[in-house]
């Protein structure tokens, strides 16, 4: 080793950093590690000056404030009962149409994804909500478990999106463009979803037997009660946030904090709000964000020694010899990512592999904005496909017994099946992800 060049020393760095994931070191401090003494070996005492500029560099991003502001909205909403009573205004609404209960579950998972962008969070509430309701009402326990898990992972796409958030401070792009690109790639991907589970429940009625009449003989007036004190409060929460941020009102740092505000104002105003679910949130939020910024300071560690040894020559070197199309460098890179999605979480792919890709997009001519947006459907099967698949996991965690993963696994493949024709419609029709940021931003 002593005989290699400084990019060798890279790849050498990048090897054993996965060699180390598999054998269960915590990543950050792995990242560090392998950091600073790699660079140490390249650069000598230099190193710490630069350990202490990209710590101090990532701790002062403003953009990333936002992140333990939206993770705080989510848990207040999550803590509120919120989610039971619009899961429940959404089934009243949806009366007689086959599969309600799975579509009221999509449709609930698609609004609260929208309020948080945390998957294990959204799979465990609607797996303790929705789907002991769906087996209770005689539904397939394979359509089931996969309606849970593939509407639980919408929050990583659709904004305001912890990821986007994280690719947009990793790849330098704006993140409400990244918030307004992927809103319409998130919402197909959601009707999707609830696209199949109407045409399957259609056409196979003992997948999703009609509920009793007393169920959905509801009166009109009762529906549309249900929907003004529970579906249009937070609908109007969520909007007001995104809005702000697409229109330039506020910067999501801003608009974050006015989510925060009010979230707590709707619980209070449903009479959820305690002392003791505020503190539970403030202390699930401070953990949560400490391990996404002890993450990201390991990655900028990781990933400034990698480049300045350049690591990413030879990997550039390689895929440039390679002699692809940009079309054919898309697919590889994606079947990349989606194979690290297997033995890494996506915060992993996201700081420590996607600015490998980054200097490719421009030799290729991809517009980051547009790879950001086919990672995050991409990213999707991270948490769907073993093995390890925490949605799975997640959902099996608090499933009766007899709910076996196999069963859960067999669930979720068709979900996988409609990312994959998400992201061939989002490549093919490119405007489903940039009309939005093109007419907004210009």
């Amino acid at each position: 080793m002593l005989g290699m060049g400084n990019p060798e020393l890279g790849v050498v760095m990048l090897v054993l950093f996965i060699f180390f994931i598999m054998l269960g070191f915590p990543i950050a401090f792995t990242l560090m590690a392998l950091g600073v003494g790699f660079g140490y070996w390249a650069m000598g005492d230099t190193v710490f000056n630069l350990v202490v500029q990209r710590t101090y560099s990532v701790m002062a991003n403003d953009v990333l404030v936002s992140i333990p502001l939206f993770i705080f909205m989510g848990y207040i909403i999550e803590r509120a009962n919120i989610l039971d009573r619009l899961f429940h205004s959404i089934q009243l609404a949806l009366g007689n149409v086959p599969g309600s209960l799975a579509i009221a579950t999509l449709a609930t998972c698609a609004i609260f994804a929208t309020a948080t962008g945390i998957v294990g969070a959204v799979v465990t509430l609607m797996g303790l909500l929705a789907f002991p309701a769906m087996l209770r009402a005689g539904y397939d326990v394979k359509l089931s478990a996969g309606v849970v898990c593939a509407g639980g992972c919408l929050g990583i796409l659709i904004p305001p999106s912890v990821m986007l958030i994280l690719y947009g401070a990793t790849a330098g792009v704006s993140v409400p463009k990244l918030y307004a690109g992927a809103l319409f790639p998130g919402l197909l991907l959601a009707g999707l979803y609830m696209l199949y589970v109407l045409i399957r429940c259609w056409l196979n009625p003992a997948l999703a037997p009609k509920l009793p009449k007393e169920q959905t003989d509801v009166p009109w007036t009762r529906v549309l009660w249900a929907l003004v004190t529970s579906f249009f409060p937070l609908t109007i929460l969520i909007m007001s946030v995104l809005g702000c941020i697409f229109f330039g009102l506020a910067t999501p740092t801003e608009a974050a904090a006015v989510g925060s505000l009010g979230s707590l104002i709707l619980a209070a105003a449903y009479r959820s709000l305690s002392f003791g679910k505020v503190k539970e949130s403030v202390i699930l939020t401070a953990r949560t964000s400490a391990m996404v910024c002890w993450l990201f300071v390991g990655s900028f560690i990781f990933s400034s020694i990698f480049a300045i040894l350049g690591g990413h020559e030879p990997i550039k070197n390689l895929v440039t010899a390679l002699n692809l199309s940009p079309t054919m460098f898309l697919i590889v890179a994606q079947l990349i990512i989606f194979v690290l999605g297997w033995p890494l979480e996506w915060t992993e792919i996201i700081v420590i592999f996607v600015p490998i890709f980054l200097p490719l997009l421009e030799f290729f001519k991809i517009d980051p904005l547009f790879f950001g947006i086919l990672i995050a459907l991409n990213i999707q099967t991270s948490f769907l496909s073993p093995p390890v698949a925490m949605a799975p996991f997640y959902l099996k965690g608090i499933a009766p017994p007899h709910v076996t993963i196999n069963q859960i696994f067999s669930g979720v493949m068709p979900f996988l099946w409609l990312v994959l024709v998400a992201m061939v419609a989002v490549y093919v029709f490119p405007g489903i992800a940039l009309w939005l940021p093109k007419y907004l931003y210009g």
